[in-house]
């Protein structure tokens, strides 16, 4: 822990890409600002690169602080200063924290409260692409033991908690039916592990890329379809084969969560959407989907959305993370920070198969 500094060395968004421009990521230096009562001081261990990050940067998807700001809210450190409890903790920061004093907060929903504090969006100009970042203390997650490196507990903070939140979203219990569309994506392949975690009866996995599917199996999922060069009737055939072979219904009680946010997952699972069954919509995405909203009223089904994760819920996920029901390592990998252009480069373009975790050099 090297104490309290100076400055905060950030790399901040200084414009996005638009139509006529690239975005522009610039490293630079701002104040260390004066902790308020309840706030902390973390020292940034590792950030991770996040789908949300590229939509802001490069799709046009706006932030509620404007640039010039710092991007990243998946982040882990340590306290370095704030309340006394704290400082010298490692600990995960939730990437929405809500202000726990409003109505939507004390009706058990503060995960989508519009007060909340979201690094990299809503937190002023402060984000995880950081040597430093303040936030609110109230809802830091403590590690206690490191049982790996404490920036790759970065991924915690919204890849392996979203999907808990969507859980908790579509009350899963256990011996339930999960379908995961987009099983092999950032937060599809914690998607299925939370499901099994949680007492999945049978787990199917639905994507495109066949090694990534096959690992998969490994990791919560039972069965997989890769939907590659399928249109939904050739996926929802295979879909009806497995449930055949699993002796389990193929149209009712299914709990289908869509991760990818694009277009083609999202028409998959509308199409498996059936009697009694929940859609939950984890993935974002700019793309529009017709569907005819009365098949809802004759299945007596839901579509469900569902937005980072109550902070109450990361000592959970931690504890499965700690005790080997989710799995983290195999599904990330560090690099400088200094490297985060080329990172998003290449993020953006799909040259990557696990989730990129930042450590700052600066």
């Amino acid at each position: 822990m090297a104490g309290i500094p100076d400055k905060i060395e950030t790399w901040q968004m200084v414009q996005p890409t638009t139509k006529d421009s690239p975005g522009k990521l610039e490293r630079t230096s701002i104040p260390v600002p004066e902790l308020q009562e309840g706030e902390a001081l973390v020292e940034v261990a590792g950030c991770g690169v996040c789908h949300t990050d590229l939509s802001y940067f490069y799709d046009g998807v706006p932030t509620v602080s404007k640039p010039p700001l710092t991007l990243g809210h998946e982040i882990s450190g340590t306290v370095v200063a704030g309340p006394d409890d704290l400082v010298g903790k490692h600990v995960i920061v939730p990437a929405v924290m809500p202000c726990n004093n409003c109505d939507i907060c004390a009706r058990g929903r503060g995960n989508r409260c519009l007060k909340q504090k979201m690094p990299g969006n809503s937190l002023g100009i402060y984000g995880g692409f950081s040597s430093h970042i303040p936030v609110p203390a109230q809802d830091l997650c403590v590690i206690d033991e490191l049982k790996f490196p404490l920036s790759h507990y970065a991924v915690v903070a919204d890849a392996a908690t979203t999907p808990y939140q969507a859980a908790m979203r579509a009350d899963l219990q256990e011996g339930d039916l999960v379908v995961i569309v987009g099983v092999t994506g950032g937060v599809g392949v914690y998607m299925a592990q939370v499901a099994k975690a949680l007492g999945a009866k049978v787990v199917i996995g639905i994507a495109r890329n066949q090694a990534k599917l096959e690992r998969a199996l490994k990791y919560g999922a039972d069965y997989i379809i890769n939907s590659k060069d399928k249109d939904v009737k050739q996926v929802k055939a295979e879909f009806d084969a497995i449930c055949k072979e699993a002796g389990v219904p193929k149209n009712v009680w299914w709990k289908i969560f869509e991760c990818t946010g694009t277009a083609g997952g999202q028409e998959i699972a509308l199409a498996l959407l059936s009697f009694l069954g929940k859609l939950i919509v984890v993935g974002f995405g700019l793309q529009k989907n017709t569907y005819m909203i009365s098949r809802l009223m004759a299945f007596d089904a839901e579509i469900i959305g569902t937005w980072g994760c109550l902070p109450k819920y990361y000592k959970n996920v931690l504890e499965m993370v700690q005790d080997g029901r989710i799995q983290i390592e195999p599904f990330l990998e560090t690099k400088p920070m200094s490297q985060i252009q080329e990172v998003f480069e290449q993020q953006h373009a799909g040259m990557f198969d696990r989730r990129q975790v930042l450590e700052p050099d600066f």
